[in-house]
């Protein structure tokens, strides 16, 4: 045990050393991003209702966390098997499990700022006064822990040539077509069965329900589902280290 945490708090500030230079530019990023998506959407719909502004202003956050993570970190897994990199951890002495973990650490982390800024903007832009319940820290870091090991799983499975054109596909389908900024029933029924298997709806929920008490959210249902799909992302990735010893 003490010998899976040393590889771990090692490999997490060797991460931080190597990104040192890019880290804040990485924050900023976030940061925009999510303040476009408040402002950028907003100009789409002339007349924002209470409802309409409440979905906006909890989706910016979430849609912040999933594009960083199916986005951003398996492109960066995708550049580690190009650079040799990722062999290069694979062959260390360590748990399989601890460089996962220190990847997936230090992305979950990247994506923090963004997601408090996004809040920040969405009360600003849309005067909307958080109701936060206790659930919102979990909430969060378990949807920004998902997102980042379903995004590092697919970096690991797939071959680096398609991981770019993937996760930028999937990163379109999400902000487009994903109920996330929008109620899941304006999807058609082929769209809405396909959401209630896949994630996202629960990760929007988790967060919409955490910073909006007075909204009907199966708390306990969206949990287990986002839960399930983490859990299935870190066995997905330690597989695929695991393979390549």
């Amino acid at each position: 045990m003490r010998h899976a945490w040393d590889s771990y708090r090692l490999l997490f500030v060797w991460h931080v050393l190597r990104y040192r230079g890019v880290v804040v530019m990485l924050a900023t990023i976030q940061v925009l991003l999510a303040v476009g998506v408040i402002y950028g959407l907003a100009f789409l719909i002339p007349h924002i209702d209470a409802r309409t502004a409440l979905y906006l202003a909890t989706g910016a956050p979430t849609l912040s966390l999933l594009i960083m993570g199916l986005n951003a970190v398996p492109q960066e897994v995708a550049q580690a098997k190009l650079s040799g990199r990722f062999e290069y951890v694979a062959a260390l002495p360590v748990p399989r499990l601890a460089s996962l973990a220190a990847d997936v650490t230090f992305w979950l982390l990247a994506q923090l700022p963004g997601t408090a800024v996004a809040l920040v903007a969405a009360s600003l832009r849309f005067h909307i006064v958080f109701h936060l319940r206790w659930t919102v820290v979990p909430a969060v870091l378990l949807v920004a822990f998902s997102g980042a090991s379903v995004g590092y799983a697919l970096g690991a499975v797939l071959r680096p040539e398609v991981t770019g054109q993937l996760t930028s596909f999937i990163s379109i389908g999400v902000l487009l077509f994903s109920p996330i900024n929008f109620p899941l029933s304006r999807l058609p029924g082929s769209v809405q069965a396909i959401h209630r298997v896949l994630p996202v709806t629960y990760m929007a929920d988790l967060v919409r329900g955490s910073l909006a008490g007075g909204l009907a959210v199966d708390m306990g249902l969206a949990f287990a589902v986002v839960a399930a799909w983490c859990l299935a992302g870190l066995g997905l990735s330690y597989l695929a280290a695991t393979r390549r010893r």
